[in-house]
């Protein structure tokens, strides 16, 4: 007998069609989704990044630890001083740190050590990990840590997108400053900066194209 308490699943059984269905609208809707680096300053409602932020903590994580903190910005000193720790960071990684592969890889995305979507995208979500907790003083040790906190970025990211937002995934390297900046505690690693909002009117996003079901999937 298990000492831990069991729930009974609650989970809806549909019929075939209605699912097929629900599939391919999900993937309708996701495959619109962009990464997108130019950002109107429209403000966006707490409650609406709240929600998206309750949806990234439903995924599931090693051992249910949800080793995670997601950390909104939206103060502007705050924002300004990330952009300026981060276009630091992003100037040295394109002059010197970058190998040419790197570099011709990313010319079709057209970016540069410039930042300023960090200002201007309304809100900012930093994505911490958790290597461990503490409870009662004891330290606690988190499994699949990056695995987890992929997963829920995951999550986030379609829920920013099915609400009507849009957002960037940006990983500025080394991301330390976000620690320091948030005053975040040593237990928790920068994972993922996230500017969300709403499209600049003039928003353009690059030229590419998906790999196919055949190029990313194998039958056995």
């Amino acid at each position: 007998m298990n000492e831990h308490p069991f729930i009974k699943l609650d989970h809806e059984i549909l019929e075939p069609t209605e699912m097929l269905c629900r599939a391919r609208d999900f993937y309708s809707l996701m495959n619109r989704r962009r990464s997108v680096r130019f950002f109107s300053d429209r403000d966006i409602p707490d409650e609406l990044l709240e929600w998206t932020i309750r949806t990234a903590g439903t995924a599931p994580s090693g051992a249910n630890k949800q080793p995670w903190t997601f950390c909104l910005v939206r103060d502007p000193e705050i924002k300004k001083q990330i952009r300026e720790a981060a276009e630091k960071e992003e100037y040295e990684s394109y002059q010197s740190r970058m190998s040419q592969e790197w570099l011709e890889d990313l010319a079709p995305l057209g970016t540069d050590w410039h930042k300023e979507f960090l200002e201007i995208a309304p809100a900012l979500i930093v994505v911490f990990r958790k290597t461990h907790d503490w409870l009662d003083g004891v330290k606690k040790k988190n499994y699949y840590v990056q695995e987890s906190v992929g997963i829920a970025c995951g999550f986030l990211l379609a829920a920013l997108h099915q609400a009507g937002l849009v957002a960037l995934t940006h990983t500025p390297s080394p991301m330390n400053f976000l620690q320091e900046i948030l005053q975040r505690p040593e237990n928790e690693k920068p994972y993922l900066l996230i500017p969300v909002g709403y499209p600049a009117q003039e928003a353009v996003v690059p030229d590419i194209r998906r790999k196919s079901l055949d190029e990313i999937m194998i039958r056995y």
